[in-house]
């Protein structure tokens, strides 16, 4: 369990009292100083000050709990961090097939369009000729039947 790399000296000093320990070099929350705070039930040279190797021993527990803590917060940041990015990930894709499939859409309805255009065009020339037909037909019968009249 690493401190996230850390690489920070702790030292551990006595006062000029001897009766505090002085760690240097770490930070401790309100909570590890509150836990620090109660009394631990073993006396020392019966004066009801606390022995400097439990003493040790209590905050190294208290760092190492600190430190698990601040390596779970740690990795639950980058879990979440990389179901975002795999969310992202997906978004993205659903919206780039969505996108194609609308482009491809567009497109097949361009095509029919154009399709369409096509067999109008068609189907007016085709008009136009059976009118020229009719028109000439019409006018053959107007002249055959001009001298009756």
């Amino acid at each position: 369990m690493g401190g996230g790399g850390s690489t920070r000296r702790v030292t551990f000093e006595a006062d000029e009292n001897e009766n505090i320990t002085v760690v240097k070099g770490v930070r401790l929350s309100d909570s590890v100083i509150d836990r620090m705070k109660e009394p631990s039930g073993r006396q020392h040279r019966g004066s009801g000050a606390v022995n400097d190797e439990d003493l040790k021993k209590r905050i190294a527990e208290e760092l190492a709990l600190e430190r698990a803590r601040r390596d779970s917060e740690a990795q639950k940041k980058r879990l979440f961090g990389k179901l975002l990015e795999r969310e992202r990930i997906s978004s993205n894709e659903h919206l780039t097939r969505a996108m194609l499939r609308e482009r491809a859409a567009s497109e097949e309805e361009r095509q029919k369009a154009q399709r369409f255009a096509r067999q109008l065009e068609e189907k007016e020339r085709e008009l136009k000729k059976h009118d020229a037909y009719y028109k000439e037909q019409l006018a053959r019968l107007e002249e055959r039947v001009k001298p009756y009249f």
